[in-house]
């Protein structure tokens, strides 16, 4: 990407923070009802109680309660403008970069009025009251023509004051004057920047004018310029109504033509959503640190870091909201995705599939902002949570390397590789795994008390050392698999009882979580989001494994017993066969005899069972079934080469 390509990009994504910033300050003021004083709500609560005793005394005369109703009008109202505002600025935040462009021209303009209305009427009140004061036309004149420079650039006279005024008036003039979106007709153009400086000239002369008229007169001179904002808003009321129902065509074709997905994923790359969530809260990160520096917190005497409080004082306020949680979301992703890209740089590996840490880390992290309720927490409770979801954050991590490195352990001893560095590279990323889990055990033991939190970071760590040396022990035996000169027929069991290990003591671990969530949830901090998870943990990571689980082991067990009723084959038919299993090509020096004549290895036999029960040459049943089964199941003519061999056999 060209270094022009990258700054429209990064202003494109600063373009679009602003809407954000606007929804953070709504949360943070909230929709709920904040500003009752303590007499209001106490009267409030002795009023209901008194409502509550003449209901159980039958009384059906409820008496009229202004607070109550203040309180349901009070909420109602600031439900609907919050709404309101998070909904506009939800729609700014998706609009196009033109259309963005012009907004933001708009607001400016009409905050160019403004600014430059409030500083008219603050000097043209100093000029009125030192008018006032001396009791004479103001010597602002005298001191230009007698060329008194010492009155005149005095820092705490008027004059200097008049000055930067003028000054200041000149630059908001320039601005407004290229880029209002009015009609730029060239009297109104000369006649802009009068406006502006009016109040000052009129205030200045010499003229027998009132009082309240010069007090006035910024409203004056600012009529002509707000009509001009006022025109260009009700003029353009037709053009965003078209914008609005152009969009929502556009919307639904789409949804019609690709599914509602596609849109979405459409829409969250057109907007960079995570590039513009991570630069919208670095910049309040940024905010939040001007905020503890002015507030003198750096220089607190508490026994800590100046250090450890700012970093403690950015992590409390910076997911305070909902769109602030988003935010560091967006950041823990992006810091995960590099992780995930030097764990493939250490193992030596581009799968598309590894680059999913990033998103899998912000899912984790979000979820468990929700469970713990991070924005309703006192600063030093959210601290806490935090640093929890973090350490939770950081086994979730290790279980994801896991997947990563286990499938490329497999895939090099099963394929016989011979890159020795590529071996070396995934026996220290196992390493890895192992030893951070059992640090961070001995660091949460040795300094935390017992809790269900370090319950649960000790079962995930304790699960991922187990993941990983079942598949060292997989990986091993294929090793050995690979230096043996004939078949190994136990491999498939050795394999198969190493899994099983490790799975039931995955599912063990899933149900201790389960039962550890089912505390928290019932003593500690319950929440519809935690109950939520907690059924999706137990479907998935519960039913769905034990259900899985015993449809592999029954499939295996009637493999065993199907092939345990064919015969053994004998080393003379081996020695007269000479031939090789037709299912791994490989020496056979053991073989099960199916009712076809065929010869194959046992376990190889009994895998093509997990699959299908005919045999792999002539499709032929494999085992003695009912007469049933027969009429519902009639095997399949043989095929063309096998009727030739009967027919010269003949």
């Amino acid at each position: 990407m060209s270094f022009r390509l990258r700054v429209l990009n990064l202003v494109e994504i600063v373009l679009r923070v602003p809407p954000l910033f606007v929804i953070d300050e709504i949360l943070k003021v909230g929709i709920g009802i904040n500003e009752f004083s303590e007499h209001d709500l106490t009267n409030f609560e002795e009023r209901y109680d008194k409502i509550e005793v003449n209901a159980q005394n039958f009384t059906t005369s409820l008496p009229y309660n202004p607070v109550f109703y203040r309180f349901v009008l009070i909420g109602l109202i600031r439900l609907l403008l919050s709404a309101v505002g998070c909904g506009v600025a939800l729609c700014l935040f998706m609009l196009s970069i033109k259309h963005l462009m012009v907004v933001y021209m708009y607001f400016m303009s009409v905050g160019v009025v403004f600014i430059s209305y409030w500083t008219n009427m603050s000097t043209v009140k100093l000029l009125i009251s030192t008018i006032e004061s001396k009791n004479a036309t103001w010597d602002l004149r005298n001191n230009i023509l007698m060329l008194d420079y010492n009155n005149l650039l005095a820092e705490d006279g008027v004059t200097m004051h008049v000055l930067q005024n003028c000054v200041f008036q000149l630059v908001l003039s320039f601005i407004f004057i290229n880029i209002h979106l009015g009609p730029r007709y060239s009297v109104l153009q000369k006649l802009l920047p009068m406006t502006f400086f009016a109040p000052i000239v009129l205030t200045l002369m010499p003229l027998p004018l009132p009082t309240g008229f010069l007090s006035h007169s910024p409203i004056f001179c600012a009529l002509l310029p707000l009509a001009l904002v006022k025109f260009v808003l009700w003029s353009s009321i037709v053009s965003i109504v078209q914008t609005m129902y152009t969009g929502y065509l556009h919307a639904r074709n789409f949804v019609a033509n690709f599914g509602m997905s596609a849109l979405v994923e459409a829409e969250w790359l057109r907007l960079n959503v995570p590039e513009v969530l991570r630069t919208f809260w670095l910049l309040r990160v940024m905010e939040h640190t001007g905020i503890f520096f002015l507030s003198g917190y750096w220089d607190t005497q508490d026994g800590y870091s100046p250090y450890f409080r700012l970093m403690k004082y950015l992590m409390v306020t910076g997911c305070d909201t909902v769109s602030a949680v988003l935010g560091i979301t967006s950041i823990v992703s992006y810091i995960c995705s590099y992780i995930g890209k030097l764990f493939q740089w250490i193992l030596l590996t581009e799968d598309d599939n590894d680059k999913n840490i990033g998103t899998v880390s912000a899912i984790v992290f979000y979820i468990l902002a929700l469970q713990t309720g991070l924005t309703g927490l006192e600063p030093e409770v959210r601290f806490v949570r935090l640093c929890r979801n973090f350490g939770l954050l950081f086994t979730a991590i290790l279980h994801f390397i896991h997947n990563v490195v286990n499938p490329l352990l497999m895939s090099l001893s099963a394929s016989h590789n011979p890159s020795l560095r590529r071996h070396v590279h995934a026996l220290l990323v196992c390493l890895v795994l192992v030893v951070l889990p059992l640090i961070l055990m001995y660091y949460l033991w040795s300094t935390q008390e017992t809790s269900t939190w370090l319950l649960a970071v000790s079962a995930f760590s304790i699960e991922v050392i187990v993941k990983v040396f079942v598949s060292l022990a997989i990986y091993t035996l294929f090793l050995m698999d690979a230096r043996r000169e004939t078949f190994w027929e136990k491999l498939d069991d050795y394999i198969y009882y190493i899994r099983a290990f490790g799975n039931t003591i995955e599912f063990c671990f899933g149900i201790f979580l389960f039962f550890n969530g089912a505390w928290i949830l019932l003593f500690e901090s319950g929440s519809a989001i935690r109950a939520v998870m907690m059924c999706i943990h137990a479907y998935f990571n519960i039913w769905c494994d034990a259900k899985a689980g015993w449809s592999v082991f029954m499939k295996r067990r009637t493999a065993v017993n199907k092939i345990e009723s064919l015969p053994e084959a004998e080393e003379e038919q081996l020695r007269d066969l000479d031939d090789v299993c037709a299912i791994c090509y490989q020496e056979m020096r053991s073989a099960k005899i199916t009712r076809c004549r065929h010869f194959f290895h046992g376990v190889c036999l009994r895998k093509w069972l997990y699959v299908q029960d005919r045999c792999p040459l002539c499709h032929e049943i494999l085992h003695a079934i009912d007469s049933e089964d027969k009429k519902e199941h009639p095997p399949p003519p043989p095929p063309p080469h096998a009727i030739e061999e009967d027919n010269g056999d003949r």
